[in-house]
């Protein structure tokens, strides 16, 4: 169940899922280049532009969100193949971004848990403060959710296998 917090001004979004797939296919899912871009609608222009991102990449992504021209370079600060990858916004609209994908083998349910934190914060004060509150956190409460359940589907079926390149996904589907 997807949940937040708020201290002062930095904000903490929570949300977990269940995937009926073998954990190292969620965690290349969670790191598919292809797989972000569909879920944001947001190209990656450089850096690392497609395939898996791995630790020390950076991506810098620009598009549209929430009606504005948006861009943001991000850094994978975090990388535990298959438990845990955070990236850290290096450059963007916010004040602070990072986002934490903790996996967890489930072998009595056959499948993996995805527990998602991201923290953030805007610049403005108060006013990015509200903007935060009632339109951000909202919306990425919202992309959390849809990506848990685009892995599901895509990992629970064999759409997995055009997003993972060939030569890591033999020995470990």
């Amino acid at each position: 169940m997807a949940k937040w917090t708020q201290d002062g001004g930095f904000f903490t979004l929570h949300d977990t899922g269940e995937v009926k797939a073998p954990i190292d296919r969620c965690f290349q899912l969670t790191c598919s280049i292809a797989l972000v871009r569909e879920e944001l609608g947001m190209k990656p222009v450089t850096g690392r532009t497609e395939g898996l991102v791995q630790h020390g990449d950076t991506v810098r992504w620009e598009g549209w969100q929430l009606g504005l021209k948006h861009f943001h370079v991000t850094g994978i600060s975090g990388y535990d193949r298959p438990v845990f990858m955070q990236d850290s916004m290096l450059d963007g609209r916010f004040r602070t971004f990072q986002h934490d994908h903790h996996l967890r083998e489930l072998p009595d349910r056959g499948g993996t848990q995805l527990e998602d934190e991201v923290r953030f914060s805007l610049p403005f004060g108060w006013a990015g403060r509200l903007v935060a509150r009632y339109i951000v956190v909202p919306h990425v409460l919202r992309l959390m959710r849809s990506r848990f359940a685009r892995i599901k589907r895509i990992a629970e079926g064999d759409a997995w296998r055009q997003y993972l390149p060939n030569e890591q996904t033999a020995s470990h589907a």
